[in-house]
């Protein structure tokens, strides 16, 4: 097979997953369905969450999430606002997936608590996000406002209370089709939900719940690497909210600057600013001032946006009114009153009493968080003959920050979920269980008999581990450690039986030596030998020195005991071979 040629145990694998991607979309399609059917039948549930319990069950963590996540997604096209509640629809694949691995939804208490885990996420979490973004409101005729004259006096709780009561509803009849789904699935549909990723042999359930579960001293190496992802996609999408942030505001402020400006230019066109002098003589009692006034009035309303809309002619005394629109807040000045000028203004005094233009002004005062344009009018002879002024209330933009950090912190944390089990499934299948397997299969390794270390090398090269990076060039650096340790050892041996066969060839010839040289012992020496190894075996077989008489010790005796007469060699002859006793 070549390098590029897939196995057919990787074709296989392949196969598989396709088949789990194409169940994963069968579960967004289920939610999308059924959600769709209740909306057309105007049920106060969603249902938008069996497929994702369902798959969760089935398949685990990675493809609920998916699941989960694209239901949101797809929806978000018909109803833009669901984009932001995909996150509770992942947090609930991981809650499902999580007690489905712990094999609790097989009792109805555990089913209940699954059911009110569901409705707090869904509930709880989904009323907190609208009311960040729009505050509390609800119909008169809805379960909050029942729960209101019930005696819930706040809002916010009495919305939250009749969400969880309605989410419990829609988990608990989302949960029970979910379990009937499972149950009439058969286990063989329910291994396909899974997605596998093997880079080695594919270990058995019992292997692979160890190796994901080895013990290590400090830190284990899944963890460390999904706290650098976590805190990088953190720390990124932090630096990237903040810079959207401050690029959304100047862009709001721009635009905010654009309205004050277009309706200055505007109201410049409606004065007449030849009459200026006779309305500030007259004190704005005329009916073309008046006509003029309300002319700047629509212009004004034309905008919720525009708060303050005036006319003024600024001197070395103070500002002189010559149109000033009552609010509701605050009522107008009349024509022709002067004001002093405001400490926040005073750098640019002197240009406006020059005539210059200025540029916009932001302010926070009594009258709010204002953007103020001053436009300079001049006469026929190009001189300054007053300021019209815009003011344009700032609050709006607080509110419009604040729920666009919301939607992008909802939008993050449902792709901050998907990411983070996806890449934890791919380090699991790419490192984790490989290196764990390399770990599992030499910490065993059996040196006690030839055929214990020949299972243990099998055990090794049967990994087949091929991540195609260094954790495959450590594996293949261990599987031949391992085969060169094993023809050492091989080789030691060999060795060593040589040396042990020399070993008792020696004492042999020393005891033969001896008997050569007594003529009355005979085959004494081997008698001995033999003699001792009877004596031995039976003292074990009594229970006697059970722990001292092993086979080695045993062997090692009998082979020694030709010795015991070996000090005959420094017999002499004469002595040895003597007749009768010696003189």
């Amino acid at each position: 097979m070549s390098r590029n040629e897939k196995s057919p145990a990787a074709n296989k694998l392949i196969k598989h997953n396709y088949i789990t991607i194409l169940l994963c979309i069968a579960g967004v399609a289920l939610n999308l369905l059924l959600s769709d059917i209740v909306s057309r039948f105007q049920f106060p549930i969603y249902l938008d969450t069996v497929g994702t319990i369902g798959v969760a069950v089935m398949g685990g963590y990675l493809p609920s999430v998916i699941v989960g996540f694209f239901t949101n997604m797809l929806r978000s096209i018909s109803e833009p606002t669901a984009r932001y509640y995909a996150f509770l629809n992942v947090l609930i694949a991981l809650t499902a997936s999580m007690i489905a691995q712990q094999k609790k939804l097989r009792k109805w208490q555990k089913i209940l608590l699954a059911i009110v885990l569901f409705s707090l996420i869904g509930g709880g979490m989904g009323t907190l996000i609208p009311w960040y973004l729009e505050g509390v409101s609800f119909d008169s005729a809805s379960l909050a406002a029942k729960l209101q004259l019930a005696g819930v006096a706040n809002p916010l709780l009495a919305l939250l209370l009749a969400n969880l009561i309605a989410d419990f509803a829609d988990k608990a009849i989302s949960v029970i089709i979910a379990v009937v789904l499972v149950w009439l699935l058969p286990q063989k549909i329910h291994s396909m939900f899974l997605f596998f990723g093997w880079m080695q042999k594919p270990l058995s359930s019992e292997d692979s719940a160890a190796a994901k579960k080895m013990n290590f001293r400090v830190m284990s190496l899944r963890t460390k690497i999904m706290l650098v992802m976590s805190l990088s996609l953190v720390g990124v999408s932090a630096a990237a909210t903040g810079i959207s942030m401050l690029l959304y505001r100047s862009a709001l402020i721009k635009d905010y600057i654009k309205l004050a400006e277009s309706t200055v230019n505007i109201a410049a066109n409606v004065v007449d600013i030849s009459k200026i002098d006779t309305y500030l003589a007259e004190g704005g009692a005329s009916e073309e001032y008046k006509q003029t006034e309300q002319i700047l009035y629509s212009i004004r309303d034309s905008s919720p946006d525009i708060v303050y809309l005036y006319v003024y002619r600024m001197e070395q005394d103070g500002g002189h009114i010559i149109f000033d629109l009552d609010t509701e807040e605050t009522p107008a000045l009349k024509c022709g009153e002067v004001f002093g000028y405001d400490a926040e203004y005073a750098p640019q005094i002197s240009d406006m009493l020059a005539g210059k233009p200025n540029e916009p002004i932001i302010t926070e005062s009594a009258f709010g968080w204002l953007l103020t344009v001053y436009t300079p009018v001049s006469d026929a002879d190009g001189n300054c003959a007053c300021y019209i002024a815009a003011d344009v209330s700032m609050n709006q933009i607080r509110q419009t920050e604040r729920s666009f950090f919301a939607e992008m912190l909802s939008l993050f944390l449902g792709i901050f979920i998907l990411i983070f089990v996806l890449i934890r499934w791919l380090v699991e299948y790419h490192i984790i269980l490989p290196v764990n397997s390399i770990a599992m299969s030499t910490g065993t390794f059996a040196y006690d008999s030839e055929t214990a270390r020949e299972n243990s090398i099998e055990r090794i090269h049967e990994l087949n581990i091929h991540t195609g990076d260094e954790v495959e060039n450590l594996y293949h650096a261990i599987t031949k450690t391992s085969d060169d340790s094993m023809r050492y050892v091989a080789d030691v041996q060999e060795k060593t039986e040589q040396l042990a066969m020399m070993q008792r060839a020696l004492i042999m010839v020393l005891a033969d030596i001896v008997e050569s040289r007594d003529k009355n012992t005979g085959a004494h020496v081997r008698k001995t030998a033999a003699y001792a190894e009877i004596i031995l075996k039976e003292m074990r077989n009594r229970g006697y020195y059970a722990d001292q008489l092993t086979d080695a010790f045993i062997s090692d005796v009998v082979y020694s005991a030709p010795l015991h007469d070996v000090g005959k060699i420094q017999v002499p002859d004469a002595i040895l071979n003597k007749p009768g006793r010696l003189d």
